[in-house]
């Protein structure tokens, strides 16, 4: 069935003329070693070390919003040394990270059906920059998207500017765009922005926390989303 449905959906009108991910936890499989990265940090300046709950919780906000909030023991004089405490824990990590399995499938597909396609997470600039550098199945990341925002460019979730600023840039319109993400912080950034949003279950937060914010769909795998995503956006 889902076969004929990518068959009608090229003449099926265009629901959404930007459809904008959030990073770790949607397109990368990075939520575990975010959380081991967290805890590291926080265990390396003295930080009551969070559990595997508390330290996902934080995945997607800006690195210190996320960081103070996972270690709220942690004194603001030793925020510089914790935030560099993380960096190193990452550095350790980052090219054992990679797209979920069918994620580069799903983006060339939607790019092929028009779709622009953009970014906001709360990464750094430097460090979505570093990622969009590579080159994954014979592509450069960077050309996957048209435009991307970083939590230390505009403000950090759930705060609408970075999806404002992604609309303005890209001449969409709020009903036009769709938002994706793992976490709540994502919807409620949808919503603060006034734009329609998806959950995946498969990052760092638990689906069943996504009702509150009315998500148009959550999905429970790559290859579900990609499906509708084809048929419905």
């Amino acid at each position: 069935m889902l076969d004929n449905l990518r068959m009608n959906s090229p003449t099926k009108p265009r629901r959404f003329d930007c459809i904008t991910f959030d990073w770790d936890g949607t397109l990368f499989d990075s939520t575990a070693i975010i959380v081991r990265c967290i805890q590291g940090a926080v265990k390396e300046v003295g930080g009551t070390v969070p559990t595997d709950l508390q330290a996902s919780y934080v995945i997607g906000l800006g690195l210190m919003q996320a960081l103070a909030h996972a270690a709220p023991d942690v004194p603001k004089e030793k925020y510089p040394a914790l935030g560099e405490a993380y960096r190193q824990q990452w550095a350790l990590h980052v090219d054992d990270i990679h797209f979920f399995p069918g994620t580069m499938q799903m983006l060339l597909a939607l790019q092929a059906q028009g779709h622009k396609l953009a970014v906001a997470t709360g990464k750094s600039r430097r460090g979505l920059d570093d990622v969009l550098q590579r080159e994954l199945q014979g592509v450069k990341l960077s050309a996957l998207f048209d435009a991307t925002r970083t939590a230390d460019q505009t403000a950090g979730k759930p705060d609408p500017q970075m999806l404002h600023e992604l609309m303005e840039q890209l001449d969409v319109k709020p009903e036009r765009m769709l938002m994706i993400g793992d976490t709540t912080h994502d919807l409620l950034l949808a919503r603060n922005a006034g734009v329609a949003s998806v959950g995946v279950s498969f990052g760092a937060h638990a689906h069943e926390e996504f009702a509150p914010y009315s998500p148009l769909f959550v999905a429970h795998s790559m290859q579900q989303l990609h499906d509708w995503l084809l048929v419905n956006a």
